[in-house]
């Protein structure tokens, strides 16, 4: 792959996260978006629909996942690492949201913090950003 391409290919995908959280309220539905930019730590938790919630965060994160692997496949076009980010995508989304779903079936203020930081890896590409230095160190290693 020529570098222009490859530069191109992750403007493009890095354009592609952007947009999504630029565009994050239009797109899924999510009443902790607006509670979350507020001093949430003394507010109740708002009204949401679960099961709605639960699968616009699904959604948000398997498009994010997908956008992250594509982004991992352009830098470093090693298929053992893109089988082993999928299991890792994979297992961290049942975690996630098994942890996602405690807090939103039973919110407490003190646990907004934490809820908050779980539903960030949820609904943004962190783990990319661990995982791109991560593999390469790895490729520098070998």
């Amino acid at each position: 792959m020529h570098k222009l391409t490859k530069y191109s290919l992750l403007l493009v995908l890095g354009i592609l996260l952007i947009l999504i959280r630029v565009f994050e309220e239009q797109i899924f539905y999510d009443p902790y978006l607006s509670f979350f930019k507020n001093d949430y730590l003394y507010l109740d938790s708002p009204r949401q629909e679960t099961f709605k919630l639960t699968m616009f965060t699904v959604l948000r994160y398997v498009i994010n996942s997908v956008i992250s692997l594509a982004i991992l496949f352009v830098l470093f076009k090693d298929k053992n690492i893109i089988k082993f980010s999928i299991i890792l995508y994979s297992i961290s989304l049942v975690l996630l949201l098994i942890l996602f779903l405690y807090f939103i079936i039973s919110p407490k203020q003190e646990d907004y913090y934490l809820f908050f930081n779980i539903r960030r890896f949820l609904i943004q590409p962190l783990i990319l950003l661990l995982l791109i230095p991560a593999f390469y160190n790895y490729k520098k290693q070998e």
